[in-house]
């Protein structure tokens, strides 16, 4: 699994940073967390392949999040057979996806696309498979505005030593103890516990634009990382407040007050130039954290 952000800017891009948009890579899925202006490009200075995404997540419709995602699906449209794309956003997805589509002509439409509308009542799961689950959560911005967390599901191994000591070698049998199946062998009950571990699914959740809430805390709960925004430091709360943003601070108490391991924020006002203040700002509060940076690779 490898997380690659490909625009850490809030609004503007700068010479530095693109506008918003990361790449989830887990085994066969390629999931893109906003798109915005630029992105693909992006991919491509990243050495990412567009042609591996495969799911869209949409945090809210403003601009610098959205931004690219039609010319991506044009250049995805141009393969002989494209993958299936997935969007999922906020209610009105679908309206101003389709808006998208009409505004731009494509040669051969030749996309394979589903869209989804997620209006959850609390923290809600959208999306599961035989790996994971995906999640989402309402936040508090000035339009509609979802969080999301990836949850890696909880796999059990087989200690190979100790099943070895035992003189299990039998593939079915240890398909059945890896299952969480008791069996009889040799005329002894071996459980799963005598031979295999369960090792903990991995947990990333996203927050983005939002002032403070509860569910950012209840979504982002024991995550192994949290990616937040941290569009000012604390002394420009006023503008926080004002444009429902997060200032560093603010991401640093949801981390803490969600048990999260490490926090890494993004999305920064155009006004720092340099982030590193914001580094410093952050660690006052949450010491594990750090600032992410265009192209940033988090191998897991």
């Amino acid at each position: 699994m490898e997380l690659t952000f490909l625009g850490t800017s809030c609004m503007v891009p700068t010479k530095e940073r693109n506008v918003q948009g990361m790449f989830l890579s887990y085994k066969a899925q390629g999931i893109l967390i906003d798109c915005g202006e630029g992105t693909q490009r992006q991919m491509n200075l990243a050495g990412i392949n567009r042609n591996k995404v495969n799911t869209i997540l949409v945090t809210h419709w403003h601009g610098d999040h959205v931004g690219g995602i039609i010319g991506l699906l044009q250049t995805i449209s141009s393969k002989e057979n494209p993958p299936q794309i997935e969007i999922y956003g906020p209610v009105g997805t679908k309206k101003r996806v389709q808006h998208l589509l009409d505004s731009v002509i494509f040669e051969e439409k030749n996309l394979n696309l589903k869209i989804f509308e997620l209006n959850p009542k609390k923290v809600d799961v959208f999306k599961e498979t035989a790996d994971y689950t995906l999640l989402c959560a309402h936040m508090n911005h000035t339009t509609p505005c979802l969080a999301y967390s990836f949850v890696e599901k909880d796999v059990r191994k087989i200690n190979v030593a100790k099943s070895k000591a035992l003189g299990i070698s039998q593939s079915p049998i240890l398909g059945k103890l890896q299952d969480g199946k008791s069996v009889v062998f040799n005329g002894k009950k071996i459980t799963p516990d005598d031979v295999s571990f369960v090792k903990k699914g991995r947990k990333i959740t996203f927050v983005f634009d939002t002032i403070p809430n509860e569910k950012a805390h209840l979504i982002a709960k024991d995550s192994d990382l949290l990616v937040s925004e941290a569009v000012y430091l604390p002394e420009m709360k006023d503008n926080a407040e004002k444009y429902k943003h997060l200032t560093t601070q603010d991401a640093a108490l949801i981390a803490t007050n969600a048990n999260v391991k490490r926090l890494i924020i993004t999305h920064f006002s155009q006004r720092y130039k340099l982030v590193d203040v914001l580094e410093s700002g952050v660690k006052t509060y949450f010491s594990n954290s750090s600032c992410a940076h265009d192209f940033m690779k988090i191998k897991f």
